[in-house]
């Protein structure tokens, strides 16, 4: 098997953002690709994108540390921060921004043609499905709501008025000065005020009713039992409401929940706002990206599967269904991966090139690279600032995530920043943020409270997984280098001095035993004080690599328990199971390729596509393991760079 390399890009004309961030347009990009790949030259490839920073979809990670909260981020930070600046300037900053060389990602494992094709013209063209612990693929296909005499009954959601809601909401909430809500029962009946008295408890923890009669007429009055200490104590996830929940019935609802163009934690913040509960009661095993159409199982504390159904009647871009009463949440980590369904449109290839890519893939597989998403997507890459942590430069630190930097970002920011470097005044810089939860102004916050000569403090306000995903983001850096070294010296197969896994323990390939082994065995390691390295010259390059940047392999404990690396393993070459692909004809770049779950629940039939349409676009399958980025497979078939830089130079002369 041959190894090739990608070297230069040659870019086009560029557009801003604000040509290209309306998801409701059909917006296209082009690059022309003029590396010396093998016999790849001359490509070009076209990705259509709602942001330039999430052109291109990274499958779940589970190695993401969840923060105190429980909650799981993807590697960006707190709040995006793209660009807002003029058209005319965005590809020229975004020429600030990283290659795929830059964090050693330069290999191939296949020596097919690459060819152009367009990733992600329609959000829809990017589907993923979950795969469970047990192996089974999460489809929504049942809306159906299970039995229970103890749920209250439909009428309950449709008796209360929206007035009525909205004052009974602001009592709930203590936001007035407010002690009760009446509700006048109109045609009044006990069956009547039944309903309405389970409406306020069910929709409104923390709330009792009474029934009053004022001036003859029947009223249900709703107030706090015991003030703010009781709405306190029952919206909590630990103490909910007890004597409303059956013992019979499983303390959490399980249910599919199904996204349009939405990330997890957006769809599970939308969730608790309508149910009126804390995010925190909701637990899943992986996040799963916007830019696409995803299916995942989530799972919730003590709120029933007929309220959640209810909301499908409200929520846009997302439905739930698959309902379930278990005993236990879900847990980060506990699934064997996802399933991905992916249109390429308007692609070039011949039909030869395509069926060699395609069994390449499924046969050889593709280097498991991080993928561009974990190094971000400003000109100072996350790995720099895990580099300083892990050096304990904490002034380099500050520096790097506060200085003025080149490159697209949002004007509130590079104000921001100038202050910053004008002043070095964190209460003057901060005044600059509307938005104070990004990282900038959370370190901001942190300067203010414990003083510029307590910058680890400072920093330590930031959420915990946002500040281990820089370190984090150095040892990608780093094991995307070695890999390189590791392809480029040794080849795709496995050779004596590799790793390989016995169980969960590392174990050194011997000389007798090289036959035993492929490619697919071989792992490497993330720099940590747990690990072993390569008996072989990629080993000692681990080392020159951290000697020169001022870190010892040998001493990867850090002072502060929480940047200490303990290391981990990860295979060098993922194969992904269940391959398969197509290629069909069409006319129209905005009809749908294929029917998703929810087009299937709604009768939606099969698109009629024309035998000879005017282009061409390739369906493939492919499920992957946790932790595996599926961009980098869609870049073993292209053989295109997946970088921001290589993708914000548009060229539109296609749509016209």
């Amino acid at each position: 098997m041959e190894t090739v390399e990608m070297n230069s890009v040659s870019l086009k004309r560029p557009h801003s953002e604000d040509d290209v961030a309306n998801a409701d347009e059909i917006k296209r990009q082009k690059i022309s690709e003029n590396s010396q790949t093998g016999n790849n030259s001359g490509q070009s490839v076209e990705t259509v994108k709602e942001q330039p920073d999430k052109s291109l979809l990274e499958d779940t990670k589970n190695e993401i540390i969840p923060n105190e909260e429980g909650e799981e981020q993807e590697d960006e930070e707190l709040e995006d921060s793209d660009e807002d600046g003029d058209p005319e300037s965005f590809a020229d900053m975004m020429k600030h921004g990283l290659t795929e060389s830059d964090v050693g990602i330069t290999k191939f494992v296949s020596s097919h043609k690459g060819f152009s094709g367009i990733l992600k013209e329609r959000y829809s063209d990017f589907v993923v499905h979950e795969i469970g612990k047990d192996g089974r693929v999460s489809h929504l296909d049942d809306f159906s709501v299970p039995v229970d005499d103890e749920d209250p009954s439909e009428e309950t959601f449709t008796v209360l008025s929206d007035e009525d809601k909205q004052r009974l909401e602001e009592l709930q909430l203590l936001k007035n000065k407010e002690t009760s809500v009446a509700i006048e029962v109109i045609e009044d009946s006990k069956e009547k005020r039944t309903v309405i008295h389970q409406a306020v408890k069910s929709l409104f923890p923390g709330l009792e009713t009474k029934t009053e009669d004022r001036d003859g007429k029947k009223y249900i009055i709703a107030y706090h039992a015991a003030g703010k200490k009781a709405l306190a104590k029952v919206r909590t996830a630990t103490d909910p409401r007890k004597h409303s929940w059956p013992k019979s019935r499983g303390s959490y609802c399980h249910f599919v929940l199904y996204k349009e163009n939405k990330d997890t934690m957006d769809a599970i913040n939308v969730l608790s706002k309508f149910l009126r509960v804390k995010p925190n009661i909701f637990s899943y095993m992986g996040t799963k990206d916007k830019r696409a159409i995803t299916v995942q199982e989530i799972a919730v504390l003590r709120i029933t599967a007929q309220r959640l159904a209810h909301l499908n009647k409200c929520l846009m871009n997302f439905k739930l269904g698959n309902f379930s009463y278990k005993n236990h949440p879900l847990k980060l980590g506990e699934l064997q991966g996802n399933h991905f369904t992916v249109v390429l449109r308007n692609i070039t290839g011949t039909d030869d090139q395509i069926e060699q890519a395609m069994n390449s893939l499924r046969e050889i597989g593709f280097i498991n690279y991080y993928g561009m998403q974990r190094f971000g997507t400003t000109a100072v890459p996350t790995y720099q600032i895990g580099r300083a942590i892990l050096q304990n430069n904490w002034s380099e630190v500050m520096d790097l995530i506060l200085k003025p930097r080149p490159g697209a970002e949002k004007g509130y920011l590079v104000k921001c920043r100038e202050e910053w470097a004008k002043t070095k005044d964190p209460a003057a810089a901060l005044k600059k943020l509307p938005v104070k939860r990004c990282v900038e102004g959370q370190l901001l916050r942190g300067l203010l409270k414990y003083g510029m000569k307590n910058i680890i403090s400072a920093f330590g306000i930031i959420p915990r997984n946002n500040r281990l995903m820089y370190i984090h983001s150095y040892q990608s850096y780093v094991w995307n280098n070695m890999v390189s070294k590791r392809i480029e010296e040794y080849g795709l197969k496995a050779v004596p001095g590799d790793l390989t896994l016995k169980g969960a323990t590392a174990v050194h390939i011997e000389e007798g035993d090289v036959h035993n082994y492929t490619i697919h065995d071989v792992v490497m390691p993330l720099p940590g004080f747990d690990v072993i390295y390569p008996k072989h010259k990629i080993g000692e390059a681990y080392k020159e690599m951290l000697v020169a940047d001022n870190l010892d392999i040998n001493n990867m404990r850090h002072k502060i328990r929480d940047y200490s690396l303990s290391g981990a393993y990860r295979k060098i070459i993922i194969r992904p199971q269940n391959v398969n692909w197509e290629v069909v004809a069409y006319d129209d770049p905005k009809i749908p390729l294929f029917t998703t779950d929810l087009d299937k629940l709604e009768g939606k039939p099969l698109p009629v596509l024309p035998m000879d349409g005017k282009f061409r676009a390739l369906k493939m399958e492919f499920s992957l393991p946790p932790s595996t980025y599926a961009t980098m497979a869609i870049r073993e078939v292209l053989k295109m760079d997946t970088s921001i830089k290589n993708q914000t130079q548009l060229n539109t002369t296609w749509l016209r």
